[in-house]
């Protein structure tokens, strides 16, 4: 099942976060703590729950979460990684290691994309390593690359117009 994060959840967030951000080796290197503490990491759940942003969650039968999506607005001064412009949020995924490969993150994806569209946005955001498995995943659901990364950069922005 995939519902809206509630309130009482941002933990959950972070452990996602981590989850995402920790597909680098030196980040995961680096440990979770160290991570977390580097602005430009921090920014995508730091003070969770201003204007524009939103979270679904992935719950199996049992009730264990198996993972999150979210999105966010950056301002100009301030922009994330997969940044394209204020108007255009950025979404981060998180799925937990063994529930990898099994449809969670599509679904994650397809729910938190609808919201966007409900909401009124027409293009939505990420950034990713370009050797990240989820680049696959990206480009089923209408991801493309945005033209505005470096091709020799590890990470590539990518879009997709709702």
């Amino acid at each position: 099942m995939i519902r809206l994060a509630e309130p009482e959840e941002v933990p959950f967030l972070w452990d996602m976060g981590w989850e995402a951000t920790a597909v680098d080796d030196g980040v995961r290197a680096l440990g979770r703590e160290a991570a977390f503490a580097m602005p430009h990491v921090r920014r995508y759940l730091d003070g969770w729950g201003r204007p524009g942003d939103v979270a679904v969650v992935a719950v199996a039968a049992d009730g264990r979460r198996l993972g999150a999506a979210w999105y966010r607005l950056f301002p100009a001064k301030d922009p994330g990684w997969g940044f394209v412009a204020t108007d255009v949020p950025e979404l981060s995924i998180g799925v937990v290691a063994e529930a990898r490969g099994r449809g969670v993150g599509s679904a994650l994806l397809d729910a938190l994309l609808t919201l966007a569209r409900d909401q009124g946005h027409r293009t939505v955001s990420l950034s990713v390593d370009r050797r990240n498995p989820a680049c696959r995943l990206y480009e089923r659901m209408g991801f493309r690359d945005a033209g505005i990364a470096d091709p020799t950069d590890t990470s590539v922005t990518m879009i997709v117009h709702l």
